[in-house]
């Protein structure tokens, strides 16, 4: 394996003005690559950045199942030893564990699964109320006017009005017993480890933990909500030491 100062891959990652990984998709393949000790360096894009970046070094979005085509997003991934180029988390995932096998990462598991499904739906909730419209604050001035105009454009109404105290606390009262469920599936294996599957990490623990740590990033007071709920905090601690690495 290449030394640190020759990395195997370069990770393109969504800028921020604190210069450190915000992007919960971006920090599962992260979590995967400092789990692995895959030696890496860092390309932060901003928002309107992303789409002209991508297309020139070739990437091309797939289609949904319904033929319409997919964004350019991150992450993407260069493996430098063959200069390839791959875009979106789950074959970017695919391609990290067989590449590099060793530790390994289960990446899907029927436990694993339905706690991604069953977070999606409820997480996701609480990251549009909440963490969306902070993220603003934590963008440069060309992502702040790119991410604005976009968001405001699907949601049909100003980021800040999803910050209506009652109206988040509201949002968040609506999940609460969805955030208990996911907890203690989370807690299935308890009793073998602190992680999903018990005693090692699975990609489902880097799906949880991206999730948590992007919000941490965006607001700590949102963060901490999100660990109140049994199981979150458990697996975010357990992950702690894959996540030094984290520019």
């Amino acid at each position: 394996m290449a030394t640190q100062t020759e990395p195997e891959i370069v990770l393109y990652d969504l800028a921020c003005t604190k210069n450190v990984c915000f992007s919960p998709v971006v920090w599962r393949i992260r979590l995967m690559l400092n789990y692995k000790h895959v030696p890496y360096r860092t390309i932060f894009l901003e928002f309107p950045d992303i789409e002209p970046t991508l297309k020139g070094l070739g990437l091309v979005p797939g289609e949904s199942a319904s033929g319409s085509k997919y964004k350019y997003t991150v992450p993407v991934i260069q493996h430098v030893p063959t200069n390839t180029y791959m875009m979106d988390s789950t074959p970017i995932a695919q391609f990290l564990e067989s590449t590099y096998p060793d530790p390994p990462v289960p990446l899907t598991s029927e436990l694993g699964r339905e706690i991604e499904a069953k977070a999606r739906a409820v997480v996701s909730t609480a990251f549009r109320t909440s963490v969306m419209p902070r993220e603003m604050g934590i963008l440069s001035p060309r992502s702040q006017e790119y991410f604005r105009r976009t968001r405001e454009a699907s949601l049909g109404h100003r980021l800040e009005d999803l910050l209506d105290p009652e109206k988040e606390e509201q949002g968040w009262n609506a999940v609460g017993d969805g955030m208990r469920a996911v907890g203690e599936l989370m807690r299935t294996h308890k009793a073998d480890g602190p992680f999903v599957l018990g005693a090692r990490p699975s990609y489902a623990d880097f799906f949880v933990t991206g999730c948590l740590q992007s919000a941490r990033v965006v607001d700590e007071g949102v963060f901490q909500r999100l660990v109140k709920y049994p199981g979150f905090k458990e697996i975010y601690e357990a992950c702690l030491p894959y996540m030094e690495k984290r520019d």
